[in-house]
């Protein structure tokens, strides 16, 4: 028996509590930093521009030379390369403005007739000019630390001449699959009793998807003394997320392993599907045994190694993907446990006008139904406290990432 349910939140809050972000930095070329985080406060050791600029084609002037030009009474500059009064130099957009000139006029306010140009509008000083460190100025702060690098901020970099970043390392997390009845895939073809080893794949995508180096190392079997040996043997992980053997069965042996070697924190979770999920800490590395059904995993997975994965490498919070939609049938909750039903949404006929879509529930129980997921675009999520949604309310549905 589960010593104690603990309630979903609760249980996330007490796991990532434990969690120490890990240390360590890498040098990389910004070419490879997109999603990165940035390990140090990063300046500027230029000014951009480090020349004035021209904002516009059209010619640099000095702005009192266009004193009372306008559309019906232009006034007459000389198009040259010199210096004097009444002169003026065509540039383009970026090129660099003469030191005499402290304003560009645009082409199209201006007619050309050879050498003589007639400006038709007046600029005051510094019109259309880029000034020398206009953008970013020099000894400059343009990233600061603990930033997740996009290709916005590539483009900044590159901007500045710096070529390479230090960036946190991203952490390590070794994945171990157990059972006597999983075997791998590509072998043999499975017995009666037996199934292909996928829990392991499946995570393997989303650690890396969330950030992390994933290790998938060999299936282990219901064996607590291999399951124990399994765990000693990884070395240079960060994290470690267990698959299967968690339940209360005779062959469930994880969560006890994991208790022997360091803290069990949490075995059961109200979460459904996902109930059998235990939470522990070895050689203060946190550890997710994740259910061994495909959905229940896929749930743990999401509800506590993704926010482990993010603490550790230093990945601030962000909110879910959802949208909102249409409950096409009643969905049941279980009172007492955040429940994850699976749904599809679906657009057409029939749905309310302010939404793109309704939700489809395709399987709300069944957690070794993994083609549920496959099919699913997502999840709707029901409180502890609710006994359901009906059948046309607006839900927010979580996207399968």
């Amino acid at each position: 028996m589960f010593r104690k349910i603990t309630n979903a939140d609760q249980a996330k809050d007490f796991f990532l509590k434990a969690i120490r972000p890990i240390e360590g930095t890498e040098l990389i070329n910004i070419e490879n930093c997109d999603g990165r985080i940035v390990a140090e406060d990063i300046y500027s050791q230029v000014d951009v521009p480090h020349y004035r600029r021209a904002a516009m084609d059209g010619f640099a002037v000095r702005a009192a030379d266009t004193m009372g030009a306008n559309s019906s009474s232009p006034v007459l500059l000389r198009s040259d390369k010199d210096n004097e009064k009444g002169m003026c130099t065509r540039v383009h957009t970026g090129s660099l403005v003469p030191d005499w000139a402290d304003a560009v006029i645009m082409i199209e306010d201006t007619v050309v007739h050879g050498e003589t140009v007639e400006v038709f509008t007046q600029v005051h000083p510094f019109k259309n000019v880029g000034e020398t460190g206009e953008d970013i100025r020099k000894g400059e702060l343009i990233i600061q630390k603990g930033h997740v690098i996009r290709p916005c901020d590539v483009a900044v970099l590159a901007s500045v001449r710096i070529d390479k970043i230090n960036v946190i390392r991203k952490p390590v997390v070794a994945i171990i699959p157990t059972g006597e009845e999983v075997v791998p895939r590509g072998g043999r073809y499975p017995e009666a009793g037996e199934v292909y080893e996928t829990n392991g794949l499946m995570t393997f995508l989303y650690v890396k998807k969330w950030g992390a180096v994933p290790h998938l190392l060999d299936i282990v079997t219901d064996d607590p003394e291999k399951i124990k040996e399994a765990i000693q043997r990884v070395t240079g992980a960060d994290m470690i997320i267990i698959s299967g053997g968690t339940s209360v069965g005779k062959r469930d042996h994880v969560p006890a392993v994991v208790e022997s070697l360091g803290t069990l924190l949490v075995h059961g979770v109200g979460i459904s599907p996902g109930k059998p999920t235990a939470l522990g800490l070895v050689n203060l590395k946190p550890v997710v045994c994740m259910p061994g059904y495909p959905v229940a995993g896929m749930v743990a997975l999401y509800y506590f190694a993704r926010p482990a994965v993010r603490k550790l490498a230093h990945i601030p919070d962000e909110p879910d993907r959802a949208v909102r939609a249409v409950l096409s049938e009643k969905i049941p909750g279980r009172i007492g446990y955040k429940t994850f039903a699976r749904v599809k949404l679906e657009t057409g006929a029939g749905v309310n006008t302010r939404h793109i879509s309704k939700a489809v529930p395709l399987a709300t129980s069944g957690a070794g139904i993994l083609s549920s997921v496959s099919k699913a675009d997502g999840f709707v999520i029901i409180p502890e406290n609710v006994e359901g949604i009906s059948k046309g309310e607006e839900v927010e549905v979580v996207l399968i990432e």
